[in-house]
């Protein structure tokens, strides 16, 4: 392996990473106005608490963003990496560069959001129909139990468990590939820790619910 077959992944994985660093959550809520959604309800630079502040639109756009940073470097790699030696193992690393980008972004003193939405976009980075698959579920579990936190444990379950069951008839399932979603859903429960304690005390706020100013 040469020198320059060696340093593509890195720093695809660097950008990816530097790309997840931004806060939307933050920037958005600057541009727009808004108050900063780390001094509010959940505290967390994510799209749930922006939606707290009353603003639609806002949170939105910063679903939108939050999700392209997991999307558009694994989609980049899959795409046009292959020519620069970057396979499935900088797939795996790129996504979850991105994600760990948004949970400890460089830019805002490393404390970032839950990454949700980073790592549903990552996960349709990898294949259109995981994403489908792994969205619709938490669609389903939001809609019919109004818990953000509990949708998004239950897609991060589902989505490595997706991922291999599509093997050899969607895609050819890398373990580089499952282990960088196992990974993500991992941490996806650790951020959640919190998240998971209301939920076991019936005190987790439910969707659409409008978060008190601090």
């Amino acid at each position: 392996m040469t020198a320059v077959s060696m340093l593509n992944p890195l720093l695809a994985t660097l950008a990816a990473y530097l790309l997840g660093s931004l806060a939307f959550a933050v920037i958005v809520s600057r541009a727009m106005g808004l108050s900063d959604p780390r001094t509010f309800g959940s505290k967390n630079p994510g799209a749930t608490n922006v939606l707290r502040s009353g603003s639609k639109a806002a949170a939105i756009v910063t679903l939108l963003l939050d999700a392209c940073k997991g999307l558009v470097p694994v989609l980049l790699v899959r795409l046009y990496g292959p020519p620069f030696g970057l396979g499935e193992g900088t797939v795996a690393l790129v996504a979850l560069a991105a994600f760990l980008g948004h949970l400890y972004p460089v830019f805002f003193r490393f404390q970032g959001g839950k990454g949700v939405a980073t790592f549903i976009g990552a996960v349709f980075g990898i294949h259109w129909l995981l994403g489908v698959a792994t969205g619709l579920t938490w669609i389903i579990i939001a809609f019919f139990f109004r818990y953000s936190s509990l949708a998004s444990l239950v897609a991060a379950v589902f989505a490595p468990l997706f991922y291999l069951l599509g093997d050899r008839l969607q895609w050819y399932a890398d373990r580089r590939v499952a282990l960088a979603l196992a990974v993500m859903a991992a941490l996806l429960f650790y951020r959640h820790r919190e998240n998971i304690a209301r939920l076991l005390k019936g005190t987790e706020s439910r969707l659409g619910a409008k978060a008190k100013k601090a």
